[in-house]
C-alpha cells in the first residue's frame, strides 16, 4: 500500500480512475478489500483432471456427473449410517441423472408426497454441506436462476427454531407441483459445487463415436481448461483448412468406423471422397483398409465396403500431402516418412534400408512412379471440396474455437504443470532441441512457440494470411519427432498398413518416457517452467498405463501423475481398467482408478455406479486455502489495487463519485 504522501504516476492515476468506476467510494473499496481478504482464507475448490477421452461420451459423462466418486462420498459424509445402501444408491443416481431417474420412478409409480419430501430434504442437506467452502456470493452465482431464492433460503437457514419455515417451503414446492423441476435444478447445483475446476489433459477426439458430444459438454461446463493432445491438434489443423490434417482426420475416422462423427455431428459432406473412391477402387478388395473393428469379422456389408474404399483413397491422398509438406521442410527431419518414392510398382515391394519388403497391397492407380507425391487432378478436387466443408462447418468451427480459447500446449495451475504428451528430452537434465524457423528452441520456449503458431493459424484460417510455415508446424505437432504432443521418433502409419514386418512397425518413444520415473528429471522440467519442485507436480496422459502388467500411474516419487488409464475402449485390453482421474481438493491429491462403465441406461435403471478405487497420494498436514492458489495470487493483486485506490481517495488524488 502506498503512503499518502507518495505520488502516483500518471499511468497509475489513470488506472485508479478506471477502477473507481467499479468502486466509486472509499466505503465500497473498503468493503471489497474485507471480502477478498476473507476469501483468501476459504478452502480451495476441488479440481477434477481427466485425459484421453477419445470420444467415449457415456463414460466421460458419467465420470463428470459422479465427480469420480465425490458425489457418493459426500452422501456418505452427510448421512453416514442413517441411510441404507440402497437409499444412498438411489440418491446418487438421482443427482447424476435427475430427469431420467425421475421419469423412471414416475413410470414405476414410486413417487408420492412423502418420497418428494424426504428427497428434497436430503438434497438440501447435501447442497448445504457442499456450499460451506464457498462465499455466499459464489454460491448464489452457481444457483439455477428459477430457484435461486428458494435454494438460498433453504441452504442458509440453520436456525433450529425455524424448522417449520423450512418445512413449509418444501411442502409448498410439492403442493404447487414444482418438486420435479426443483430436484433437477438442485441436482445440477450440487454437481456444480462439488467440482470447482475441470482440467482436460488432451485427446478429446478420435477412436470413440461421440467426440462432438464430449466437446459440447465440456464447452458448457462452468469452469474448465484444455491442454491440447495430438488427436486434438489434428482436428484443429483440419478446422484451419490444412489439407494434410484434413486427410488425417478422415483417415482416423474411417479406420475406427466413425465417419458419422464427421457427417452427422459436424455436417461434413464426404460425397466427393466417396465418388472418387468408388471410381478408383470399385474392383479393389482394399483388404489393408478394412476398419479396425471389422478386421477379425466376416461381416462385410455395403457400409463397411464403402468405408473401406474411402479409407484407402484418403490414405493415399494423405501420404502424398505429407510427402509434399516434409519435402518443403527439411528442418523437420522427417525424411523417414517419404516412402511413396521407395515403392517398386512392378515388383510390389518397398525398398528401404537396403532391403525389399513385400507390400500387402500392390494396387495404387493414382500414384505416378515418376512423381509419386503429386496429387492427380481428381484428388486435388476432392481435397479442395473437403477443405471448403471443414472451413464452413459451423459446429466444428465453434468447437475448435473452444479448443483455442480454453486450450494450450501446457498450463501451470496451482503449482501443477499440465500437459498431454511430453517435454522432449535427450537426458535427465537436457532438453531435445528443434529448429524453429531458423532458431534452435527447446523446453518451455519451444512449447510457447508452437502454441503461438497454432493460434496464428486459427486466427488467419480464412483470410489467407496464415503463413505456410505456421500451417506446417500445426501438422508437425501431430506426428513430428520433436512434438511435445506426439513424443515418438516416427509414426509408422504407412508401414503398419502395408507391410507385415514388425521391425518396420516399431515407434520409438522420446527419452522423456524412459526418465519420467526419475525424480531429478522431473525437478529439471518443473524448474524450466518456473515451478518449485518441492511442492509441484506434473499431470499428463497420452501413453496408457498398463495396469494389467503392473504399471503404476504415479511416478518420480509422487511428482508425476500419468492418468491415461483407458477411458477409450480401444485401450482397455492394454490397460485392464477403464480410466484414471485425479482429484485435487483442499487436503489431498487422489488418484481414482475406474472399472468399465456399464451404460447410462443400466446406471439409471439398476442404480449401478462405476466401481472406482481411490488412492490418496499426497495428504496435506494443513488445509490448502484459496490464498495458496493461483486465484489467491490474483486476489492479492486486486487487494493491493484497492488499497491504492483507498489511499488515492484519502489523499484527494481520485474523487469519490
Amino acid at each position: 500500500m502506498k503512503s499518502i504522501n507518495q505520488l502516483f504516476s500518471q499511468k497509475e492515476i489513470k488506472f485508479l480512475n478506471l477502477l473507481s468506476q467499479k468502486f466509486p467510494t472509499a466505503q465500497s473499496a473498503s468493503t471489497e478489500i474485507i471480502n477478498l481478504e476473507a476469501i483468501l482464507h476459504l478452502p480451495k475448490g476441488t479440481e477434477h483432471f481427466l485425459t484421453d477421452i477419445h470420444g467415449e461420451y457415456e463414460t466421460f459423462n458419467h465420470i463428470l456427473r459422479n465427480a469420480s466418486g465425490v458425489v457418493r462420498r459426500k452422501i456418505d459424509e452427510v448421512f453416514g449410517k442413517s441411510l441404507h445402501t440402497k437409499e444412498k444408491e438411489q440418491l446418487a443416481t438421482l443427482i447424476y441423472y435427475p430427469r431420467e431417474k425421475l421419469e423412471l420412478l414416475d413410470m414405476e409409480e414410486k413417487i408420492n408426497g412423502e418420497w418428494y419430501y424426504l428427497t428434497l430434504f436430503r438434497l438440501v442437506e447435501i447442497a448445504r454441506n457442499a456450499s460451506q467452502k464457498y462465499t455466499r456470493s459464489k454460491v448464489r452465482k452457481a444457483m439455477p436462476q428459477d430457484f435461486a431464492y428458494i435454494i438460498d433460503e433453504l441452504i442458509n437457514e440453520t436456525n433450529s427454531r425455524k424448522v417449520d419455515y423450512v418445512d413449509s417451503i418444501l411442502q409448498s414446492i410439492i403442493d404447487i407441483d414444482r418438486a420435479s423441476h426443483f430436484i433437477v435444478a438442485i441436482c445440477g447445483f450440487i454437481q456444480r459445487l462439488l467440482i470447482d475446476r475441470l482440467h482436460i489433459i488432451g485427446d478429446i477426439f478420435d477412436r470413440g463415436p461421440d467426440a462432438s458430444k464430449v466437446m459440447e459438454t465440456i464447452a458448457n461446463h462452468h469452469s474448465f481448461d484444455i491442454q491440447w493432445g495430438n488427436h486434438d491438434i489434428i482436428w484443429i489443423g483440419a478446422a484451419c483448412g490444412i489439407e494434410a490434417s484434413i486427410a488425417e482426420v478422415i483417415r482416423f475416422s474411417a479406420r475406427y468406423e466413425n465417419l458419422d462423427t464427421l457427417e452427422d455431428a459436424y455436417g461434413i459432406n464426404l460425397f466427393p471422397l466417396l465418388a472418387f473412391a468408388i471410381t478408383q477402387y470399385k474392383n479393389d478388395p482394399c483388404d489393408c483398409f478394412i476398419p479396425k473393428s471389422r478386421k477379425d469379422s466376416n461381416e462385410r456389408d455395403t457400409s463397411v465396403r464403402i468405408t473401406t474404399m474411402m479409407h484407402k483413397a484418403i490414405c493415399v491422398i494423405g501420404w502424398k500431402l505429407e510427402g509434399q509438406l516434409i519435402k518443403r521442410n527439411p528442418a523437420f527431419e522427417m525424411e523417414h516418412r517419404l516412402l511413396l518414392d521407395k515403392i517398386d510398382m512392378q515388383k510390389g515391394v518397398l525398398r528401404l534400408n537396403g532391403k525389399e519388403y513385400e507390400l500387402k497391397d500392390k494396387n495404387f492407380p493414382t500414384i505416378d512412379p515418376k512423381d509419386p507425391y503429386r496429387l492427380t487432378k481428381e484428388e486435388e478436387e476432392v481435397i479442395g471440396r473437403l477443405r471448403f466443408n471443414f472451413l464452413n462447418s459451423e459446429k466444428l468451427q465453434r468447437h475448435v474455437g473452444v479448443l483455442i480459447a480454453k486450450g494450450s500446449m501446457y498450463l501451470k495451475y496451482n503449482s501443477n504443470l499440465l500437459f498431454h504428451g511430453c517435454i522432449p528430452m535427450k537426458g535427465e537434465n537436457e532438453f531435445e532441441t528443434f529448429n524453429f524457423d531458423g532458431k534452435t528452441e527447446s523446453g518451455k520456449e519451444l512449447c510457447d512457440k508452437f502454441d503461438r503458431a497454432v493460434r496464428r493459424c486459427w486466427v488467419n484460417r480464412k483470410n489467407g494470411k496464415a503463413s505456410q510455415l505456421d500451417r506446417d508446424y500445426c501438422w508437425y505437432l501431430w506426428c513430428g519427432p520433436s512434438s511435445p504432443l506426439f513424443g515418438k521418433k516416427k509414426m509408422a502409419t504407412f508401414e503398419r498398413y502395408l507391410t507385415a514386418e514388425k521391425e518396420l512397425h516399431r515407434e520409438e518413444k522420446n527419452m522423456y518416457f524412459s526418465i519420467r520415473d526419475n525424480e531429478k528429471a522431473i525437478d529439471f522440467i518443473l524448474k524450466e517452467f518456473g515451478l518449485d519442485p518441492q511442492k509441484s507436480h506434473i499431470v499428463n496422459g497420452h501413453v496408457p498405463v498398463k495396469v494389467i502388467k503392473g504399471e503404476k500411474p504415479v511416478k518420480a516419487n509422487g511428482k508425476l501423475f500419468v492418468i491415461d488409464g483407458g477411458i477409450s475402449k480401444a485401450y482397455r485390453k492394454e490397460t485392464g481398467i477403464s480410466g484414471y482421474t485425479l482429484i485435487y481438493n483442499s487436503t489431498s491429491l487422489i488418484v481414482v482408478e475406474h472399472q468399465p462403465f456399464c451404460s447410462q441406461n443400466t446406471a439409471i435403471n439398476e442404480e449401478k455406479d462405476i466401481v472406482s478405487d481411490r488412492k490418496t497420494i499426497v495428504l496435506s498436514t494443513e488445509q490448502i486455502s484459496v490464498g495458496d492458489t493461483d486465484i489467491g495470487v490474483e486476489l492479492r493483486k486486486q487487494i493491493e489495487d484497492l488499497k491504492n485506490l483507498l489511499t488515492a481517495y484519502r489523499a484527494g488524488i481520485v474523487k469519490e463519485h
